[in-house]
């Protein structure tokens, strides 16, 4: 497992599936963890899980699509650990349809938090690794950003837009010793896809070249990779992880 021991790492979105596993992930290999939600209870309860790991834990109810939540997550971090070494931009939602039925304000929340969110506390974060020359950005985009899928074109959008961002992200600030990059997971094994019929399940195998589902763990896996040193000279780039679902 990579050493992030003294790493300073801010999670969005981190109280369940994909976005608790890439605290819980740092957590473990020694980093202290910022992580923020919606939602106190759920924030509350993955701080006392991560807690457990020993390392400092910042919780901090956020929502990423207004700049000043974002500033002040920030600010928290910093004050609380000391530091930002580390930001993952994982928070995200759907609310799928197909476009001709599609509310305008439908397609507004999901890009205002994908895609806003992820620019907002980015730039948020980019101030303070700016000053300190040194820092990482991990944007979560998906395969759905790749490839697109019916039904799902606000998300779509989003996501492809993050992939956008991370690339502009990487040229502006790689001068200054901050490397932004992305993973396009595919499908993911969370409550989500738990929740999908057999037969649904069964036709997105036959879709995909490894036969299942990514576990949350293989996400936080790339994630840190990275993050991490041997990583150091890679920005700008997209790491698929989607089981060959798209080549």
């Amino acid at each position: 497992m990579t050493d992030f021991k003294g790493q300073k790492v801010a999670v969005t979105g981190a109280t369940r599936g994909i976005g608790l596993a890439i605290a819980e992930a740092f957590a473990q290999a020694g980093a202290d963890v910022a992580i923020c939600g919606t939602h106190e209870d759920a924030l509350q309860k993955a701080k006392e899980h991560l807690a457990s790991f020993g390392g400092q834990v910042c919780a901090v109810r956020t929502d990423i699509s207004k700049p000043e939540d974002c500033d002040a997550f920030v600010s928290a971090v910093v004050k609380e650990l000391g530091g930002l070494d580390v930001l993952v931009n994982n928070a995200g939602i759907t609310k799928d349809g197909l476009v001709v039925r599609m509310r305008p304000e439908d397609w507004d929340a999901v890009i205002n938090v994908n895609l806003t969110g992820t620019f907002l506390m980015s730039k948020a974060a980019l101030k303070v690794m700016f000053k300190q020359r040194s820092g990482n950005i991990v944007n979560i985009s998906s395969v759905i950003g790749e490839m697109g899928n019916a039904g799902q074109a606000n998300y779509a959008a989003s996501k492809a837009g993050i992939i956008g961002l991370t690339k502009s992200l990487a040229k502006e600030f790689g001068s200054r010793g901050v490397r932004v990059n992305a993973v396009a997971p595919g499908f993911v094994r969370t409550a989500m896809t738990d929740a999908m019929s057999e037969e649904m399940k069964e036709k997105a195998f036959e879709a995909i070249a490894l036969k299942r589902f990514a576990e949350p763990q293989d996400i936080a896996k790339a994630v840190m990779f990275l993050a991490s040193r041997d990583a150091a000279y890679i920005t700008g780039h997209v790491l698929a992880v989607n089981g060959g679902l798209y080549i």
